[in-house]
């Protein structure tokens, strides 16, 4: 048989910037407006991510965020920043209290975790719209890893930012990817069910729930008669008031210039009143508590003293003095178990998808890896003021983008809001009711449950319905379960995948083997059983083999040889095996690897000219549904 000519040619391929799929979307030039239909400066797409740019601007970026914006902050943007602060500080501190009974912790800890991160995520940080603090999910992920224990808490936050500043370093956020979006949904589904549930004792006014899930709904059912009734109307009428104003912010009309004033301040105020909703219901059943408390009286149960003034800086307690002894900080990072790989990979799943999510919808990029790095350096230097773990909020990051923010440096009035109210107003804090808390707490994570992600996998692919049912169900029983679980079956079914490529083959005269995908170890023998169960069964007419692998853009050792093993079968039973259509990559190996018997063609048509093959000329293949199969 003379040689096959082997033809060597560099692929061509296209690099589209810009098709994120259908989460990114593109904004022209144009003008927004802020919540009372205030003009906000123009957006253009800019290197510097997270601010707008202005036009024709070719400076390198700086390696330090803050200073990509800094330098060219206008006058114009000031107010607005001022208002965003203002909105999402009013938004923080009731949540900062209420997450901090979520976590198990005394409340002062929840306002101690919500300065730190607006501070270094306006110098670290490459979104505008970004808020860092304490979240309902990081919350509960606390409840569970820090076991109500402070000490343990601040340890937490400190390691996991360790272990993100390393990853940020590293670049190694590709990791994320690997936490699919089925798991996501079914973990943040489980945990607003959670959540909700855990904070009906106190929306009832119980005492002595369990905080193990199904404990806490049989013990919930069963003293459902000890119900307290201030307690339960406070908490229900503050749930009404959240969902109403919630309502209402969402069908607010969008306020334009000509109309007279007192109508565009009518609109600023509602818009205001909605926004810091959860401030005022908290003062509102604060003012409550307290006209009874003066009367003599106290339906309600009431959070309890906060102690006042800022925390102290030092460093976090590596070691845990224990009435039995010294619990030292081996044994501490033990206890936590595996709550050191959830816990910083949680934070910043959410805020990096936060990040993007809000980058996306307002006109700019962001840096993955930065991201990371702030969240790392705001969770170490967090743990110094007696933080627990902190990620981005979606709920104050809708607050911060909705309020017309115009760069980070809103975070600084949200930060120095919470340090305001840790030095003048603990005292105050004292009377407000934990139900109020509770109904801002549920009325925050309610909308995290998607029902809709059930529907939409079961019309589109049925099988991602696994990861999200196995996560979905396990994180009733133990959150981290629950996402090991969601993670482990993700996986199955990427490697069954890669295991099992799809195969079309094609018979005739020739028969033409066309995989799917790229080649690896666990696909070998499917192949070769796909291409030998067809080449010598008795009713087949070919009697040469053609493998297209235009779809194949990678191959391995193992793979390799089961290609050689192929070829020596396939001789064997006097059939030739030939390939068409390699890519320069996988062309390479197999040039490297010198087998026997090895024919190459640029295409199906250069294979078709040549007599060799087979002995005579080839003829296409039928594509039949009797000749045609596609096998997985």
């Amino acid at each position: 048989m003379a040689p096959i000519p082997i033809r060597r040619g560099r692929s061509r391929g296209l690099c589209r910037a810009g098709t994120g799929g259908p989460a990114e979307s593109r904004s022209s030039p144009g003008t927004d407006r802020g919540p009372a239909g205030v003009p906000l400066l123009p957006r253009y797409r800019s290197a510097a991510p997270g601010v707008p740019a202005m036009p024709g601007s070719r400076c390198p970026r700086p390696a330090l965020p803050v200073l990509r914006w800094l330098p060219r902050y206008s006058r114009a943007w000031l107010p607005l920043d001022l208002l965003a602060g203002l909105a999402v500080g009013l938004t923080a501190v009731p949540q900062a209290l209420a997450y901090a009974e979520l976590a198990g912790l005394p409340l002062q800890y929840g306002l101690y975790s919500s300065f730190m991160g607006c501070f270094v995520y306006c110098l670290l940080g490459t979104a505008k719209d970004v808020t860092l603090g304490p979240t309902a999910i990081m919350s509960l992920l606390v409840s569970s890893y820090a076991f109500h224990q402070p000490v343990y808490a601040v340890l937490l936050a400190f390691l996991s930012g360790c272990i993100q500043l390393a990853m940020g370093l590293l670049r190694l956020g590709f990791l994320l990817d690997f936490i699919s979006c089925p798991v996501i949904k079914g973990f943040t589904s489980a945990a607003s069910i959670t959540i909700s549930f855990n904070q009906v004792k106190n929306i009832l006014g119980l005492q002595g729930i369990p905080r193990q899930f199904f404990l806490q709904v049989y013990e919930t059912l069963r003293r459902i008669g000890e119900t307290r009734a201030g307690d339960a109307v406070l908490g229900l009428s503050c749930l009404a008031a959240l969902a109403g104003l919630r309502a209402m912010k969402s069908h607010l009309p969008q306020a334009v210039p000509t109309e007279p004033l007192a109508v565009r301040i009518s609109h600023l105020i509602v818009w205001i009143c909605a926004t810091a909703r959860n401030a005022l219901v908290v003062l509102f059943a604060g003012l409550v508590a307290y006209s009874f408390q003066v009367m003599g009286s106290q339906p309600f149960r009431l959070t309890g003293s906060i102690p006042q003034g800022l925390p102290p800086f030092r460093p976090p307690r590596f070691s845990l003095a224990a009435p039995n002894g010294t619990v030292p900080f081996p044994s501490m990072v033990q206890d936590m178990g595996v709550g050191l790989a959830v816990v910083p990979l949680m934070g910043l799943l959410e805020t990096v998808a936060i990040a993007k999510a809000f980058a996306s919808q307002n006109g700019y990029r962001i840096d993955p890896d930065q991201e990371l790095l702030a969240l790392g350096v705001a969770n170490v230097l967090g743990s110094f003021v007696s933080s627990y773990p902190i990620t981005g909020s979606f709920g104050r990051t809708a607050v911060n983008a909705q309020s017309g923010v115009c760069t980070p440096a809103g975070g600084l009035v949200t930060g120095a809001l919470v340090l305001l109210s840790l030095a003048y107003l603990t005292s105050v804090f004292c009377y407000i009711p934990k139900a109020a808390l509770a109904a801002v707490i549920i009325s925050a994570v309610v909308p995290m449950f998607d029902a809709g992600i059930f529907r939409t996998l079961w019309r589109v692919k049925r099988l991602d319905l696994v990861p999200l049912c196995v996560t979905f169900l396990l994180c009733f029983w133990e959150v981290q379960y629950g996402i090991v679980a969601g993670v482990l079956v993700s996986g199955l079914l990427l490697l069954y995948s890669i295991a099992r490529p799809p195969i079309r083959v094609s018979e005739g005269a020739v028969l033409l083997v066309q995989p799917g995908s790229s080649l690896h170890f666990p696909a070998v023998e499917h192949l070769r059983d796909s291409v030998c169960s067809r080449a010598l069964a008795a009713a087949s007419p070919a009697r040469s083999v053609l493998l297209d692998c235009s779809h194949v853009s990678s191959i391995d050792y193992t793979a390799v040889l089961g290609l050689a093993e192929l070829l020596q079968e396939l001789h064997r039973h006097g059939l030739s095996l030939a390939f068409c259509g390699l890519q320069d990559p996988v062309l390479q190996v197999l040039l490297s690897a010198d087998l026997e018997g090895f024919q190459h063609f640029p295409s199906w048509e250069e294979a078709e000219r040549c007599r060799e093959l087979g002995g005579s000329r080839a003829e296409p293949p039928t594509s039949t549904a009797e000749s045609t199969g596609l096998i997985q």
